[in-house]
């Protein structure tokens, strides 16, 4: 009986007779020292053992040089801070170009709209607009529910509308009058105005939403709000009046039209908002610093970690400013949500800054500085590197996203986790190792005078506390344990693996999986425009009474015709107006409200008893109808003897929320589809932001799962046993379900804006279980319970002081007044809270339950390998 032993490797038994014959197939290859066992079935860690190697040399390296590593990122941080003079020039918070789709359908059918039905500045209309136009609006409403159509509320506001007539610019030669839009010469009034002052006596005799006004119907839907009427649909009175203020869209008057904008703004708006990020950002900074320093107290005056700590955090904060001053030199934009990237990576230093100083209280004390940082960066760089590699990874992968604010977003926070790891292994290891000299010569903490070790007999109590120090295990030669690292080892984790308290938790996580995934069919899709902006701001505050008071009717819709037709062919004809008619049929819009040129157009033949069912009878004659109706002729794209194109317009109800936009959306495109006779698009502006909802679901689903493949490819090269590499990568389907099921719990939709901080933060629960993970197959210990205790022994406090520091830290988002900061504060709360129970919890119960000793794992290979042979 032969034995082969090799470094990491499985003791093989064989009979000589059976050695000779494996030699003689060559099913086995011994590898030099250090490289990876083809057969090896558990072992996939290939390139762990020379990356530790290279993280121990570093080590020492720092550790030997500390001044250099530490005052080269001071050094860079301040050289590449200069790029935050360029702030404001790198500001982008551009609505339509920041939260939706590059390539969003709605876009593609606005250029068609364009193309095919261009504006005539000379006739003014906004329904045909297929952008928002250059405009300002504002909403009158009234107090105590009263009728704001009656005096004296409605002189209130025909003031008001004097008052924004008579703003000027230019030194007073330019007024609205010069800069408005113009149909039929004249500008574009509020026409309600006009209306109510002609039936001042006799209010009822409005009709709502359709009125007849100088022999036109005009619809009131979109200009009166709260609107009580009779049987008869007159109006008895109305709770919110709209006005609208349209200016030209001309570039010899561009500049003019934005300065009266904004004079208009700044007489009736007092304060512009602008985000809060940057004073939240200061007071998250100073909780981290207060957290982590109290969490580093230690009675001991040389072992005491408290300036550790404060540098630990300043890590993270060079790291944001060599980043973001890095990308500002080179001119990315920087929206709204870039600002919420600070608050993730002081999060991500905090982790790897209790982990380093984790393993750093494990070195021997009486170790020279190099040894001990030697043996530090041996243990706790892999474990950080295979996180920081995650991260950039998945933050890269999301600069290629279709919503542009997210690119912008993605881009800062990758190149800040870059700079963030690189920090942390320079800046805040130089640091370290400055420290460990101190503690080397058994210094005070505060004053770095040498103070004795042992308390002399004949000095004070409180000299003792406060000038003696440097005591250490003496079995050990490291650090005395803290009381809570002793709790987890001798009390938490002993009790975490008693066979009970494991189906206790095994029953706790069904019922935590349960109520997550019915949580995810409950979530809502949809997001509030006004939610981009400050509660209190004016655009928000507009914006809510605008749904509160105007959401019986919503937007008028165009329906297109997007390819030539034959609208003379009777029977053609008709069936296009039977596709028509299931438009009005829809739940979501009106069924009389609807404007056709072609309807009108057969009207007026048949007033005119012309055959219109004549190709050149309908061509010839249709000059003289738009000479009568001008309006018309901008719905009709006649080019020769062909109508290439042509719109209807039809009037959608009751989108009373983000949601309900979804279900019209959906419903209005699923008609077109239904139409077989032509090619039919739906077009209005505000569908720009609608594309998202068709986005939002599949680009999070497509995230979420490139992350997770990232996840398993970088634990199965990392991570030395392929079943921890599967539990930490299941763990990222866990807590996202975990975090999208309390989501919907939470009142948090699925939007652009939740996607954006949903995606990015939940590849930080993968954190805490690849951290315990590693650190389980890395223990010396020989069965799973021993592993785990031996892991939570060393990482669950500093899990716990990554997780506790970063939510004190972001809980101060849940004050801000923008939408997305409370937000990013629910789901970075859910992400990291969840991810620490699993890290701490549910991952150790799983690694004990199902995963064999390794005396077992080796009498199974050994006799997996004899039956092969």
């Amino acid at each position: 009986m032969s034995v082969l032993t090799h470094s990491r490797l499985f003791y093989i038994v064989t009979y000589d007779v059976v050695v000779r014959a494996f030699k003689k197939i060559r099913l086995l290859h011994i590898i030099s020292d250090g490289a990876c066992l083809k057969m090896g079935w558990r072992r996939t860690d290939c390139l762990s053992k020379p990356l530790t190697d290279i993280f121990e040399k570093l080590g020492s390296l720092v550790g030997t040089w500390p001044f250099c590593f530490f005052i080269i990122p001071v050094i860079i941080s301040a050289a590449l801070g200069g790029g935050f003079i360029f702030l404001k020039d790198r500001e982008d918070n551009d609505l339509e170009r920041q939260f939706t789709p590059r390539k969003g359908p709605s876009k593609a059918t606005r250029a068609f709209v364009r193309e095919n039905f261009p504006y005539n500045d000379s006739m003014f209309s906004k329904d045909r607009l297929y952008d928002k136009g250059n405009f300002a609006s504002f909403i009158a409403v009234s107090t105590n529910n009263s009728n704001i159509l009656a005096i004296p509320a409605f002189e209130d506001i025909i003031a008001l509308n004097n008052r924004i007539l008579n703003i000027t610019v230019d030194n007073g030669r330019v007024g609205f009058s010069e800069l408005c839009a113009k149909a039929n010469g004249q500008c574009v009034s509020n026409v309600i105005l006009e209306i109510v002052s002609l039936n001042e006596s006799d209010q009822t005799s409005i009709t709502y939403p359709v009125h007849t006004h100088r022999s036109s119907s005009v619809f009131l839907g979109s200009v009166l709000g709260g609107v009580i009427t009779d049987t008869n649909n007159s109006v008895i009175s109305a709770q919110a009046v709209k006005l609208f203020y349209y200016l030209e869209d001309q570039e010899s008057t561009k500049e003019l039209s934005k300065l009266w904008l904004r004079l208009m703004l700044a007489s009736f708006c007092c304060i512009l908002h602008t985000t809060d990020g940057f004073p939240l950002f200061l007071i998250t900074y100073a909780c981290a610093i207060t957290f982590s320093v109290i969490s580093c107290l230690r009675r001991d005056n040389v072992r005491n970690k408290m300036c550790v700590a404060v540098f630990g955090v300043f890590t993270s904060g060079l790291a944001v400013l060599s980043s973001f001053g890095l990308l500002l030199y080179i001119g990315v934009p920087f929206v709204i949500t870039v600002a919420n990237s600070p608050f993730l990576i002081l999060g991500i230093g905090l982790n790897n800054m209790f982990i380093i100083v984790s393993d750093w209280k494990h070195t021997h004390v009486k170790d020279p500085v190099p040894k001990r940082m030697a043996h530090t960066y041996k243990e706790a760089i892999m474990s950080i590197t295979i996180t920081a590699l995650t991260d950039v990874l998945k933050f890269f992968i999301g600069v290629m996203s279709d919503f542009p604010s997210v690119q912008s977003f993605c881009l800062y926070t990758s190149t800040s986790i870059i700079f963030c790891y690189i920090y942390t292994v320079t800046f805040f290891g130089a640091f370290l190792a400055l420290n460990g000299r101190r503690e080397a010569s058994n210094r005070h903490w505060l004053t770095c005078m040498k103070i004795p070790s042992d308390s002399p007999d004949q000095c004070s109590e409180i000299y003792n506390i406060c000038c003696v120090g440097g005591d250490y295990d003496e079995n050990t030669g490291a650090e005395k344990k803290q009381l809570v690292s002793r709790f987890f080892r001798d009390y938490y984790a002993p009790f975490l693996i008693k066979p009970w308290v494991k189906g206790v938790v095994i029953l706790f996580y069904l019922a935590y999986l349960v109520t997550s995934i019915y949580g995810c069919f409950h979530i809502q899709q949809g997001v509030e425009l006004y939610d981009l902006a400050a509660d209190n701001s004016h655009v928000t505050i507009y914006n809510k009474k605008q749904r509160q008071y105007f959401s019986d009717y919503g937007p008028t819709v165009m329906v297109i015709v997007s390819e030539k037709f034959p609208y003379w062919d009777k029977a053609k004809r008709y069936q296009l107006q039977d596709c028509i008619e299931e438009f009005k049929r829809l739940q979501f819009v009106n069924e009389t409200i609807y404007t056709s040129w072609l309807d009108s157009y057969l009207l007026y033949g048949q007033e005119q008893h012309l055959n219109i069912d004549d190709k050149d009878v309908f061509l010839k004659n249709l000059s003289t109808f738009f000479d009568l109706f001008p309006f018309f002729k901008q719905d009709v794209n006649l080019t020769g003897d062909a109508i290439y194109s042509s719109r209807f317009f039809i009037q959608t109800v009751n989108i009373a929320n983000a949601s309900m936009e979804i279900h019209m959306l959906k419903s209005l495109k699923a008609t077109t589809e239904s139409c077989h006779v032509a090619s039919l698009l739906v077009y209005h502006q505000e569908f720009i932001f609608y594309d998202q909802y068709n986005v939002v679901v599949s680009s999070t689903i497509k995230n979420v799962s490139v992350i997770t493949a990232v996840m398993l490819v970088v634990s199965l090269l990392l991570i030395p046993n392929p079943i921890c590499s599967l539990w930490v990568t299941y763990s990222i389907g866990s807590v996202t379900a975990g975090v999208t099921g309390f989501m919907a719990l939470w009142d948090v939709s699925l939007d652009s804006i939740s996607m954006i901080i949903f995606t990015v933060s939940i590849g930080f629960t993968v954190d805490f279980s690849a951290h315990v993970s590693y650190a389980f197959v890395s223990s010396n210990k020989t069965s799973p319970s021993d592993k785990v205790v031996d892991a939570l022994s060393t990482l669950g406090y500093p899990i716990l002081q990554g997780a506790f520091s970063t939510i004190l830290g972001v809980s101060v988002l849940a004050t801000s007044e923008f939408h997305i900061f409370r937000t990013f504060f629910k789901i970075f709360f859910l992400v990291m809270f969840i991810g620490m129970v699993h890290g701490l919890v549910f991952i150790p119960v799983f690694l004990t339950s199902f995963t064999c000793s390794s005396n077992k794992c080796e009498s199974t290979d050994k006799n997996l390998k004899i039956s092969k042979l």
